[in-house]
Protein backbone atom coordinates (compact mmCIF):
# COMPACT_ATOMS: atom_id res chain seq x y z
CA UNK A 1 0.00 0.00 0.00
CA UNK A 2 1.38 3.49 -1.00
CA UNK A 3 2.91 5.62 1.87
CA UNK A 4 1.78 9.02 0.63
CA UNK A 5 2.55 10.64 3.86
CA UNK A 6 5.91 9.88 3.61
CA UNK A 7 6.59 10.16 -0.21
CA UNK A 8 5.20 13.69 0.53
CA UNK A 9 7.27 14.82 3.39
CA UNK A 10 9.85 13.74 1.57
CA UNK A 11 9.42 15.62 -1.60
CA UNK A 12 9.11 18.37 0.21
CA UNK A 13 12.42 18.10 2.15
CA UNK A 14 14.07 17.84 -1.29
CA UNK A 15 12.31 20.92 -2.51
CA UNK A 16 13.26 23.33 0.75
CA UNK A 17 16.69 21.53 0.64
CA UNK A 18 17.15 22.88 -3.58
CA UNK A 19 15.63 25.99 -2.44
CA UNK A 20 17.81 27.13 0.16
CA UNK A 21 20.70 25.72 -2.45
CA UNK A 22 19.34 27.54 -5.04
CA UNK A 23 19.32 31.11 -2.50
CA UNK A 24 22.57 30.64 -1.47
CA UNK A 25 24.23 30.10 -5.03
CA UNK A 26 22.60 33.45 -5.90
CA UNK A 27 24.00 34.94 -2.96
CA UNK A 28 27.37 33.62 -3.54
CA UNK A 29 27.47 34.97 -6.98
CA UNK A 30 26.02 38.80 -5.88
CA UNK A 31 28.70 38.73 -3.31
CA UNK A 32 31.01 37.55 -5.62
CA UNK A 33 29.40 40.80 -8.41
CA UNK A 34 29.42 43.34 -5.82
CA UNK A 35 33.33 42.73 -4.62
CA UNK A 36 34.32 43.19 -8.19
CA UNK A 37 32.51 46.07 -8.54
CA UNK A 38 34.16 47.72 -4.89
CA UNK A 39 37.42 46.43 -6.39
CA UNK A 40 36.96 48.64 -9.64
CA UNK A 41 35.90 51.35 -7.55
CA UNK A 42 38.84 50.84 -5.18
CA UNK A 43 41.51 51.16 -7.73
CA UNK A 44 40.08 54.20 -9.96
CA UNK A 45 40.31 56.03 -6.75
CA UNK A 46 44.05 55.15 -6.07
CA UNK A 47 44.74 55.76 -9.81
CA UNK A 48 42.50 58.84 -8.91
CA UNK A 49 45.17 59.37 -6.17
CA UNK A 50 48.34 58.90 -7.94
CA UNK A 51 47.43 61.34 -10.65
CA UNK A 52 46.43 64.28 -8.50
CA UNK A 53 49.80 63.42 -6.19
CA UNK A 54 51.98 66.97 -5.14
CA UNK A 55 55.22 66.75 -4.94
CA UNK A 56 57.08 69.19 -1.99
CA UNK A 57 60.42 70.93 -1.66
CA UNK A 58 60.44 71.53 -5.34
CA UNK A 59 61.69 74.94 -6.57
CA UNK A 60 59.10 76.82 -8.03
CA UNK A 61 60.11 78.51 -11.65
CA UNK A 62 59.09 81.98 -11.53
CA UNK A 63 59.56 84.61 -13.80
CA UNK A 64 61.69 87.94 -13.24
CA UNK A 65 60.21 90.93 -14.67
CA UNK A 66 63.62 92.33 -15.66
CA UNK A 67 64.95 89.77 -17.34
CA UNK A 68 61.93 87.87 -18.36
CA UNK A 69 64.20 84.10 -18.02
CA UNK A 70 62.24 81.08 -15.54
CA UNK A 71 64.27 81.57 -11.77
CA UNK A 72 64.19 78.08 -10.70
CA UNK A 73 66.07 79.70 -6.71
CA UNK A 74 64.38 79.23 -3.39
CA UNK A 75 63.34 81.97 -2.09
CA UNK A 76 65.90 82.54 0.60
CA UNK A 77 68.23 82.45 -2.49
CA UNK A 78 66.23 85.53 -3.92
CA UNK A 79 65.71 88.03 -1.15
CA UNK A 80 69.86 87.11 -0.54
CA UNK A 81 70.46 88.67 -4.32
CA UNK A 82 68.25 90.96 -4.18
CA UNK A 83 69.38 92.46 -0.95
CA UNK A 84 65.66 92.14 0.74
CA UNK A 85 67.83 90.73 3.57
CA UNK A 86 69.79 93.84 3.63
CA UNK A 87 66.54 95.88 4.88
CA UNK A 88 65.62 94.05 7.84
CA UNK A 89 66.68 94.85 11.62
CA UNK A 90 70.50 93.90 12.75
CA UNK A 91 71.24 93.36 16.07
CA UNK A 92 70.88 96.98 17.27
CA UNK A 93 68.12 97.70 16.20
CA UNK A 94 68.83 99.87 12.79
CA UNK A 95 68.35 99.21 9.16
CA UNK A 96 71.43 98.85 6.86
CA UNK A 97 70.15 100.67 4.30
CA UNK A 98 71.64 100.82 0.61
CA UNK A 99 74.82 98.75 1.78
CA UNK A 100 76.07 96.21 4.21
CA UNK A 101 79.29 95.83 5.87
CA UNK A 102 81.88 92.92 4.80
CA UNK A 103 80.83 91.09 8.24
CA UNK A 104 77.38 90.68 7.12
CA UNK A 105 77.77 89.19 3.44
CA UNK A 106 78.98 86.02 4.87
CA UNK A 107 76.38 85.75 7.07
CA UNK A 108 73.52 85.76 4.44
CA UNK A 109 75.64 83.55 2.27
CA UNK A 110 75.22 81.28 5.42
CA UNK A 111 71.70 81.93 5.68
CA UNK A 112 71.47 80.90 1.56
CA UNK A 113 73.25 77.54 1.64
CA UNK A 114 71.02 76.88 5.23
CA UNK A 115 68.01 77.72 2.93
CA UNK A 116 69.10 75.04 0.08
CA UNK A 117 70.02 72.36 2.43
CA UNK A 118 66.62 72.73 3.74
CA UNK A 119 64.86 72.24 0.73
CA UNK A 120 67.13 69.32 -0.21
CA UNK A 121 66.17 67.61 2.32
CA UNK A 122 62.84 68.32 2.17
CA UNK A 123 62.78 66.73 -1.34
CA UNK A 124 64.70 63.79 0.04
CA UNK A 125 61.78 63.57 2.38
CA UNK A 126 59.12 63.78 -0.10
CA UNK A 127 60.99 61.26 -2.10
CA UNK A 128 61.38 58.76 0.40
CA UNK A 129 57.88 59.26 2.05
CA UNK A 130 56.66 58.26 -1.63
CA UNK A 131 59.38 54.91 -2.07
CA UNK A 132 57.61 53.73 1.73
CA UNK A 133 54.07 54.46 0.51
CA UNK A 134 54.45 52.41 -2.74
CA UNK A 135 54.65 48.88 -1.28
CA UNK A 136 51.71 49.43 1.23
CA UNK A 137 49.62 49.71 -2.23
CA UNK A 138 50.47 46.60 -3.86
CA UNK A 139 49.29 44.78 -0.23
CA UNK A 140 46.97 45.21 2.96
CA UNK A 141 48.37 46.61 5.85
CA UNK A 142 48.07 43.14 7.44
CA UNK A 143 50.28 41.17 4.49
CA UNK A 144 46.79 40.12 2.56
CA UNK A 145 46.79 39.48 -0.95
CA UNK A 146 45.29 41.90 -3.02
CA UNK A 147 41.23 42.23 -3.14
CA UNK A 148 41.90 41.21 -7.16
CA UNK A 149 43.12 37.86 -6.50
CA UNK A 150 40.45 35.05 -7.40
CA UNK A 151 39.93 32.98 -4.54
CA UNK A 152 38.54 29.09 -4.70
CA UNK A 153 34.94 30.63 -3.19
CA UNK A 154 34.44 32.16 -6.28
CA UNK A 155 31.72 30.54 -8.36
CA UNK A 156 32.65 32.63 -11.47
CA UNK A 157 36.24 31.02 -11.54
CA UNK A 158 34.92 27.42 -11.90
CA UNK A 159 35.63 26.28 -15.52
CA UNK A 160 32.81 25.22 -17.44
CA UNK A 161 33.61 21.38 -17.54
CA UNK A 162 33.32 21.87 -13.46
CA UNK A 163 30.29 23.46 -13.41
CA UNK A 164 28.46 21.08 -15.52
CA UNK A 165 29.71 17.95 -13.77
CA UNK A 166 28.79 20.05 -10.41
CA UNK A 167 25.06 20.74 -11.84
CA UNK A 168 24.94 16.99 -12.74
CA UNK A 169 26.24 15.65 -10.06
CA UNK A 170 23.53 17.50 -7.41
CA UNK A 171 20.75 17.48 -9.55
CA UNK A 172 20.75 13.72 -10.44
CA UNK A 173 22.05 13.25 -7.36
CA UNK A 174 18.26 14.84 -6.12
CA UNK A 175 16.46 12.62 -8.88
CA UNK A 176 18.04 9.28 -7.34
CA UNK A 177 16.19 10.33 -3.92
CA UNK A 178 12.96 11.09 -5.25
CA UNK A 179 13.05 7.56 -7.21
CA UNK A 180 14.49 5.85 -4.22
CA UNK A 181 11.84 7.68 -2.02
CA UNK A 182 9.28 6.65 -4.50
CA UNK A 183 10.20 3.17 -4.34
CA UNK A 184 10.68 2.88 -0.75
CA UNK A 185 6.83 4.17 -0.14
CA UNK A 186 5.49 2.21 -2.75
CA UNK A 187 4.46 5.08 -4.81
CA UNK A 188 2.21 3.70 -8.29
CA UNK A 189 3.57 4.60 -11.77
CA UNK A 190 0.34 6.89 -12.94
CA UNK A 191 0.64 8.71 -9.99
CA UNK A 192 3.72 9.83 -11.47
CA UNK A 193 2.89 10.04 -15.22
CA UNK A 194 4.96 6.84 -16.37
CA UNK A 195 3.47 4.22 -18.10
CA UNK A 196 5.02 1.26 -19.42
CA UNK A 197 3.45 1.09 -23.69
CA UNK A 198 4.38 1.82 -26.87
CA UNK A 199 1.60 4.53 -27.03
CA UNK A 200 3.02 6.06 -24.09
CA UNK A 201 6.56 6.41 -25.40
CA UNK A 202 5.44 7.72 -28.88
CA UNK A 203 2.59 10.28 -27.41
CA UNK A 204 5.67 11.16 -24.65
CA UNK A 205 8.21 11.66 -28.04
CA UNK A 206 5.81 13.08 -30.49
CA UNK A 207 3.41 15.65 -27.49
CA UNK A 208 6.98 16.57 -26.33
CA UNK A 209 8.81 17.61 -29.16
CA UNK A 210 5.88 20.15 -30.40
CA UNK A 211 5.06 21.39 -27.02
CA UNK A 212 8.85 22.16 -26.40
CA UNK A 213 9.51 24.25 -29.45
CA UNK A 214 6.26 25.67 -29.04
CA UNK A 215 7.28 26.96 -25.62
CA UNK A 216 10.63 27.97 -26.59
CA UNK A 217 9.75 30.20 -28.93
CA UNK A 218 7.22 31.89 -26.64
CA UNK A 219 9.31 31.73 -23.73
CA UNK A 220 12.24 33.55 -25.75
CA UNK A 221 9.61 36.10 -27.17
CA UNK A 222 8.53 36.72 -23.28
CA UNK A 223 11.84 37.63 -22.16
CA UNK A 224 12.90 39.43 -25.75
CA UNK A 225 9.77 42.06 -24.97
CA UNK A 226 10.65 42.52 -21.06
CA UNK A 227 14.17 43.59 -22.18
CA UNK A 228 12.97 45.46 -24.81
CA UNK A 229 10.89 47.27 -22.78
CA UNK A 230 13.57 47.76 -20.05
CA UNK A 231 12.98 44.86 -18.18
CA UNK A 232 16.80 43.09 -17.91
CA UNK A 233 16.78 39.20 -17.89
CA UNK A 234 19.94 37.82 -15.97
CA UNK A 235 21.83 35.35 -18.11
CA UNK A 236 24.98 34.76 -16.09
CA UNK A 237 24.52 31.41 -15.46
CA UNK A 238 23.65 30.39 -18.89
CA UNK A 239 26.74 32.12 -20.13
CA UNK A 240 29.14 30.48 -17.37
CA UNK A 241 27.30 27.48 -18.52
CA UNK A 242 27.90 27.56 -22.11
CA UNK A 243 29.92 25.46 -23.65
CA UNK A 244 33.82 26.15 -24.63
CA UNK A 245 34.64 23.05 -26.61
CA UNK A 246 32.92 20.16 -28.47
CA UNK A 247 33.53 18.13 -24.96
CA UNK A 248 31.23 20.40 -23.13
CA UNK A 249 28.80 20.55 -25.88
CA UNK A 250 28.51 16.52 -25.68
CA UNK A 251 28.36 16.56 -21.96
CA UNK A 252 26.09 19.49 -21.86
CA UNK A 253 23.26 18.34 -24.84
CA UNK A 254 23.96 14.48 -24.04
CA UNK A 255 24.06 14.60 -20.10
CA UNK A 256 23.71 17.28 -17.87
CA UNK A 257 20.25 18.58 -19.64
CA UNK A 258 18.51 15.24 -19.62
CA UNK A 259 19.26 14.92 -16.15
CA UNK A 260 18.32 18.44 -15.33
CA UNK A 261 15.09 17.95 -17.26
CA UNK A 262 14.24 14.46 -15.86
CA UNK A 263 14.80 15.72 -12.03
CA UNK A 264 13.27 19.10 -12.19
CA UNK A 265 9.69 17.31 -14.03
CA UNK A 266 9.93 14.35 -11.55
CA UNK A 267 9.88 17.10 -8.87
CA UNK A 268 7.77 20.09 -10.13
CA UNK A 269 5.39 18.11 -12.17
CA UNK A 270 5.26 14.12 -10.35
CA UNK A 271 5.57 14.43 -7.35
CA UNK A 272 4.29 17.84 -6.50
CA UNK A 273 1.15 17.42 -8.98
CA UNK A 274 0.50 13.81 -9.61
CA UNK A 275 1.58 11.89 -6.35
CA UNK A 276 -0.54 14.62 -4.21
CA UNK A 277 -3.54 14.90 -6.54
CA UNK A 278 -3.30 10.99 -5.87
CA UNK A 279 -2.69 10.32 -2.02
CA UNK A 280 -4.22 13.66 -1.29
CA UNK A 281 -7.35 14.32 -3.56
CA UNK A 282 -6.58 18.07 -4.09
CA UNK A 283 -7.15 20.20 -7.15
CA UNK A 284 -4.15 19.24 -9.78
CA UNK A 285 -4.39 22.93 -10.57
CA UNK A 286 -4.26 24.15 -7.57
CA UNK A 287 -1.19 22.33 -7.64
CA UNK A 288 -0.12 23.31 -10.46
CA UNK A 289 0.26 27.16 -9.44
CA UNK A 290 1.96 26.28 -5.77
CA UNK A 291 4.64 23.84 -8.19
CA UNK A 292 4.86 26.72 -10.86
CA UNK A 293 5.58 29.39 -8.02
CA UNK A 294 8.25 27.08 -6.60
CA UNK A 295 9.55 26.58 -9.98
CA UNK A 296 10.12 29.75 -10.73
CA UNK A 297 11.46 30.65 -6.98
CA UNK A 298 14.30 27.79 -8.04
CA UNK A 299 15.27 29.74 -10.93
CA UNK A 300 16.11 32.78 -8.83
CA UNK A 301 19.60 33.01 -10.37
CA UNK A 302 17.91 34.49 -13.65
CA UNK A 303 16.60 37.66 -11.80
CA UNK A 304 13.11 38.83 -10.82
CA UNK A 305 12.53 38.68 -14.59
CA UNK A 306 13.69 35.65 -14.97
CA UNK A 307 11.76 34.03 -11.84
CA UNK A 308 8.44 35.23 -13.53
CA UNK A 309 9.03 33.91 -17.24
CA UNK A 310 10.52 30.81 -15.51
CA UNK A 311 7.43 30.74 -13.13
CA UNK A 312 4.97 31.06 -16.22
CA UNK A 313 6.68 28.30 -18.17
CA UNK A 314 6.33 26.13 -15.00
CA UNK A 315 2.45 26.61 -15.27
CA UNK A 316 2.42 25.85 -18.72
CA UNK A 317 4.55 22.40 -18.05
CA UNK A 318 2.13 21.87 -15.39
CA UNK A 319 -0.91 22.44 -17.27
CA UNK A 320 0.87 19.71 -20.02
CA UNK A 321 1.27 17.19 -16.89
CA UNK A 322 -2.03 17.63 -15.91
CA UNK A 323 -3.95 17.00 -19.03
CA UNK A 324 -2.23 14.34 -20.64
CA UNK A 325 -0.89 12.57 -17.59
CA UNK A 326 2.46 11.84 -19.26
CA UNK A 327 5.68 12.38 -17.40
CA UNK A 328 7.86 12.01 -20.58
CA UNK A 329 5.92 15.01 -22.85
CA UNK A 330 7.11 17.48 -19.76
CA UNK A 331 10.46 16.27 -20.12
CA UNK A 332 11.31 16.19 -23.19
CA UNK A 333 9.48 20.18 -23.48
CA UNK A 334 11.82 21.03 -20.56
CA UNK A 335 14.78 19.33 -22.17
CA UNK A 336 13.92 21.07 -25.99
CA UNK A 337 13.80 24.29 -24.36
CA UNK A 338 17.23 24.14 -22.56
CA UNK A 339 18.77 22.76 -25.48
CA UNK A 340 17.24 25.07 -27.93
CA UNK A 341 18.57 27.81 -25.70
CA UNK A 342 22.15 27.36 -24.97
CA UNK A 343 22.47 25.71 -28.98
CA UNK A 344 20.31 29.31 -30.44
CA UNK A 345 22.09 32.12 -27.69
CA UNK A 346 25.75 30.01 -27.20
CA UNK A 347 26.28 28.23 -30.49
CA UNK A 348 24.59 31.01 -33.02
CA UNK A 349 24.81 34.07 -30.68
CA UNK A 350 21.48 34.62 -31.96
CA UNK A 351 19.48 37.22 -29.51
CA UNK A 352 15.99 37.59 -30.01
CA UNK A 353 16.11 40.98 -28.63
CA UNK A 354 18.41 42.75 -30.99
CA UNK A 355 15.65 41.21 -33.41
CA UNK A 356 12.56 42.95 -31.76
CA UNK A 357 15.17 46.10 -31.63
CA UNK A 358 15.37 46.11 -35.01
CA UNK A 359 11.69 45.35 -36.11
CA UNK A 360 10.95 48.64 -33.58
Amino acid sequence: MPNWTAFAGGTIAVLVVLLILSHLTQSAFEETTDSAEATDRSDFSTDSSDDGEEFVGEPIERETPSSGVHDDRTAADRLTDTGEDRTRPNALGTEDGSSSSADDRPTAGRRSEASRGDAESSRGSAESSRERAEPSQAESPRGEPPATESTPSDPSELSTGMLLANVALSQGLFAVVLVGAAIYTDIPLEALGLEISRSWLFAGLALGTGFGIALYVGNEIAAAVSTWVGFEHDEDLRDMLGPDSIADWIALLAFVLPIIAVFEELLFRAALIGVFEAGFDISPWLLAVVSSIAFGLGHGMQGSVGILVTGALGFALAAAFVLTGNLLVVVVAHYLINALEFVVHEGLDFEWAAVLERGG
